[in-house]
Order: structure tokens, then C-alpha cells, then sequence
């Protein structure tokens, strides 16, 4: 059986609510780990919003030494 990704959204959608870490932990061995995960998709986001408001580090205002 072929399932679609509508048939996977509606199973997803009835199993219990404890059991969500279990299921997302299964469906993330799918994506490939060349794809950021949702957390490291949100830490790209929140240090974007950092550059924008300019609270940031330079570069050059690191002492490398």
C-alpha cells in the first residue's frame, strides 16, 4: 500500500497526544540530514532576527588571540 501524505496527516492527527515524541521521532529518521530540523530551522531564524536588530559580534571585534 502507498500511502499519501494526506493519509499520514489524518493517522497523525488521531494518535494520542503522549505519544507524539514517539512518532516524531520516528518520522525524523526520514529526513535526510542534509535538512535542518525544526530546531536548528528556528535557531537560523532567531539569529537572523538578532543580525536585523544588530545584536551581533563583528568579526573583526573579536579578540582571537
Amino acid at each position: 500500500m502507498t500511502a499519501t501524505r494526506q493519509q499520514l496527516r489524518d493517522i497523525i492527527d488521531v494518535v494520542n497526544s503522549n505519544e507524539l515524541g514517539v512518532l516524531y521521532q520516528v518520522l525524523i529518521k526520514f529526513i535526510p540530514e542534509t535538512m535542518p530540523t525544526p530546531d536548528e530551522v528556528e535557531a537560523i531564524r532567531l539569529g537572523r532576527d538578532e543580525i536585523r536588530r544588530g545584536e551581533t559580534v563583528g568579526h573583526d571585534e573579536i579578540n582571537w588571540n
